[in-house]
């Protein structure tokens, strides 16, 4: 048997992360990822034995993306309204180009269970909760739970891209038209969660 080419693995992989994650295919086949990857089937076999241990190595591959991601925005040595409004513009620029990924992350953990998660570190999370609860004090953010200040900052950043198609049909929206408005939400964010 030859040696595998990690080269074509990772083709394969970042094949399927386009179609899962920019397209929303989210239930694309083996056959259609081979097709667009351009190699057959046997190969993506030969790489990944079933669709689901492909599926579970990208999942691995965003969970690890969205952990370092996280860790990185959340120990930047800024202060915390920089640090904030730098979480905005990376997960509202990294949303934007793939908007179906959390659909498919939260997809993936309802069906296959948290042990999944092993790649989520909660130091920074707490790190930056314990700088949310200094800023409460502080005035500068309303007094919460700092949980529901970091739930409310990422449900403002993900919920309108997960209903995107729902909200471009309502509003009467050209997929441009909703990408400006994403566009200006990062402010927007910023002046709901801050008082000054």
């Amino acid at each position: 048997m030859p040696l595998k080419n990690t080269g074509t693995e990772q083709h394969i992989k970042d094949t399927a992360k386009r179609l899962l994650f920019a397209e929303g295919k989210l239930h694309a086949t083996t056959q259609e990822i081979a097709d667009a990857a351009g190699v057959n089937r046997t190969a993506l076999h030969y790489y990944f034995r079933s669709r689901d241990q492909l599926i579970a190595a990208i999942f691995q591959d965003a969970m690890h993306d969205l952990s370092q991601r996280l860790n990185e925005c959340m120990t930047a040595d800024q202060p915390f309204r920089a640090k904030t409004e730098n979480i905005i513009a990376v997960f509202l620029r990294h949303m934007i180009a793939f908007p179906y990924q959390e659909t498919f992350l939260v997809t993936e953990i309802n069906t296959l269970g948290q042990q999944l998660m092993a790649d989520i570190h909660s130091g920074p999370v707490m790190s930056y909760l314990e700088e949310a609860a200094a800023e409460m004090k502080k005035g500068t953010i309303a007094k919460m739970n700092p949980i529901h200040f970091l739930m409310n900052l990422f449900s403002l950043l993900s919920y309108p891209l997960i209903m995107a198609p729902l909200y471009e049909k309502l509003f009467g929206l050209s997929g441009e038209e909703f990408k400006a408005l994403i566009d200006e939400r990062g402010k927007m964010i910023t002046g709901l969660l801050f008082k000054k």
